[in-house]
C-alpha cells in the first residue's frame, strides 16, 4: 500500500518515513502544496497524510482538489488545535485530523483504523443472515431461534451480525471496537467482553446450541458453527 505523505517540515517527514517503511508501507514525500495534485494524478495513491500549513497551495485546498477527484483516505496534520481547522479540515473531505506534536504510532494507529473502517463499509449489504438454527433480518433487527425472538441491544445485534457475516474469522478487540462502535471511539476496550458476555448468555438462554461465541486466546473473539 503506498502513503503520499505532503509535508515541508523535513524532520516530520523523516519519522513518518522510517516508520511507515518499517511497517512495510511504501511512502512517497511531497513538500510543496502546488505539486500535491499533479502528482496524485499522475501516480497511484492508497492513502493521503496532509499538513495544513504548506507553500504555496493550503493543505485544505489540496484535500478539497484530491476529494473531487478521489475517495482515498485522507489524514490532515496540523499544528493548530483550533476546533474551526479540525471542523474546516472535516468538512473538505478529510477522515481524520491528528494535532501535532504526534507519534508515529499514533498516525499508524489511525490509519490502520480508517483501512478498517472502509474494509467493513465495502462490504456487500444483505436482508438476512443465518447461523445454525439463528436467522437474523437485518432491516428489523430481529434474531431469531425456533420462531422465537432474541431480544438484543443495538450493539449486541450488531456484533451478532458482523459474527455472522464472518464465520470462523478471528476479531479483535479493536476489531470490533472499531466496526461496532466507530473507529473514533476511545473508551475502554473491556466494553466488548461486557457487550460478548452478555450477547453469549443471552444466545444460551435462547436454546442456540450449534452455534457459539468462542475466546480465542491471546487474539479475540470469534463464532463457530457446530455441524
Amino acid at each position: 500500500m503506498k502513503i503520499l505523505i505532503i509535508e515541508d517540515n523535513e524532520q516530520i517527514v523523516d519519522v513518518l518515513k522510517r516508520y511507515l517503511n518499517k511497517e512495510e508501507y511504501e511512502t512517497a514525500v511531497i513538500h510543496d502544496g502546488k505539486e500535491a495534485l499533479p502528482y496524485f494524478e499522475k501516480h497511484s495513491v492508497d492513502f493521503v497524510l496532509l499538513d495544513i500549513m504548506l507553500p504555496n497551495v493550503d493543505g485544505f485546498t489540496i484535500c478539497q482538489q484530491i476529494r473531487e477527484k478521489s475517495t482515498v483516505p485522507i489524514i490532515m496534520i496540523t499544528a493548530k488545535s483550533e476546533d474551526a481547522d479540525r471542523i474546516l479540515g472535516l468538512e473538505v473531505g478529510a477522515d481524520d485530523y491528528i494535532i501535532k506534536p504526534f507519534s508515529p504510532k499514533e498516525v499508524l494507529s489511525r490509519i490502520k483504523a480508517i483501512l478498517r473502517r472502509i474494509h467493513f463499509e465495502k462490504e456487500p449489504s444483505v436482508n438476512q443472515l443465518s447461523l445454525g438454527s439463528l436467522r437474523l433480518f437485518l432491516e428489523k433487527r430481529q434474531a431469531i431461534v425456533n420462531q422465537q425472538e432474541i431480544k438484543l441491544t443495538k450493539k449486541e445485534f450488531e456484533l451478532l451480525v458482523l459474527f455472522a457475516k464472518y464465520p470462523n474469522k478471528v476479531f479483535t478487540r479493536d476489531n470490533l471496537l472499531d466496526a461496532v462502535w466507530g473507529y473514533d471511539y476511545y473508551g475502554d476496550s473491556r466494553t466488548v467482553d461486557s457487550h460478548i458476555k452478555r450477547l453469549r448468555a443471552k444466545l444460551k438462554k435462547a436454546g442456540v446450541t450449534d452455534c457459539q461465541i468462542e475466546t480465542v486466546w491471546g487474539e479475540g473473539y470469534r463464532i463457530e458453527v457446530c455441524s
